[in-house]
């Protein structure tokens, strides 16, 4: 074999070799993404079983806002029906709007805050929505740096022919910056 002969014989092998390598990172960074998602996915479902015994609580307590508590049972069916990520994080946020209408209810009766109950509920929920928090922001960091491989050159080229495509982040519904008002 000639010089010329070695030569492409090694481009080609670190090609191959970068493609390999480029491919098996590719599928870890889009498996940790699901994973993350996975962890988002059991936080919600964390809340969503702390929703229920908050609302019975306070319900116990007060009759008022019935439209609330529907509007938390059917988001939480919906999400509990939702078969893809934008549908899980549509329902979610629907049930975050309507928790935050409820919270503020409970901030503005004092015999509801000082129920045991209703405080060890309140206080289990703050600290998954905290938990939520986290691991959305987890997702979308991991979202994040999958993206930046896959936009970059040259694996830009070699993750569209493996069929690697750019990941949604996890964003919030516009006005989810608002304090919802609560009128009685």
């Amino acid at each position: 074999m000639n010089k010329l002969t070695w030569i492409i014989l090694g481009i080609v092998a670190v090609v191959a070799l970068y493609s390999w390598s480029l491919y098996n990172g590719l599928v870890k960074a889009d498996e940790n993404i699901t994973g993350q998602w996975a962890q988002v996915q059991t936080q919600y479902q964390r809340r969503f079983d702390l929703i229920p015994n908050l609302v019975n609580s306070v319900k116990g307590i007060m009759n008022q806002e019935k439209e609330i508590f529907t509007a938390l049972a059917e988001a939480r069916t919906r999400y509990a029906g939702a078969t893809n990520v934008n549908d899980k994080v549509q329902a979610a946020n629907d049930v975050e709007t309507s928790l935050s209408r409820l919270l503020v209810i409970v901030e503005n009766y004092p015999q509801l805050r000082s129920s045991e109950t209703v405080l060890t509920l309140m206080a289990q929920l703050e600290g998954t929505e905290n938990r939520i928090s986290v691991e959305r922001n987890r997702f979308n960091d991991l979202v994040r740096i999958y993206n930046t491989k896959i936009k970059t050159f040259p694996a830009k080229i070699f993750a569209s022919l493996f069929g690697f495509n750019e990941k949604p982040y996890f964003e919030s519904q516009s006005g989810a910056e608002k304090v919802p008002g609560v009128n009685f």
